[in-house]
């Protein structure tokens, strides 16, 4: 079966519920909600009917907890992601000292574009 597309481009948006309440006592207004359909395995059904049996709240609450929980990133991925930390020295290395800035001369064979003068690493003109 086709969709059929409308040439009113407001019909072609997803339906939404206008009737949106913010919850009582509070003064924000809330975003109006997007009607999708899901499909769900057995074991998922159960497991969210079950959550929202729990919860006494409707299924789809519990689904769009679900949603906005994995929407957020909490701030210790950032504060204890070992990625993020310096690399450990390692004093048996015997890379070249100027790797990490003429990285491109050590990889694809390009001119070194920073050279050691007085201790201390600067841009070295193209010529």
């Amino acid at each position: 079966m086709r969709k059929r597309i409308s040439k009113n481009p407001e019909a072609n948006e997803p339906q939404t519920l206008r009737e949106a309440v913010p919850p009582f006592g509070t003064k924000e207004e809330v975003e109006p909600m997007v009607r999708t359909q899901i499909y769900l395995s057995k074991a998922e059904h159960e497991f969210v009917q079950s959550e929202s049996a729990r919860r006494d709240e409707p299924m789809a609450a519990v689904i769009r907890a679900f949603i906005e929980e994995k929407m957020v990133i909490p701030d210790h991925v950032w504060q204890q992601n070992p990625l993020l930390d310096p690399p450990a020295d390692d004093p048996a290395f015997a890379g070249h000292e100027d790797g990490g800035i003429n990285h491109d001369h050590f990889v694809s064979g390009s001119p070194k574009k920073y050279k050691k003068a007085n201790g201390k690493w600067i841009w070295k003109r193209l010529e």
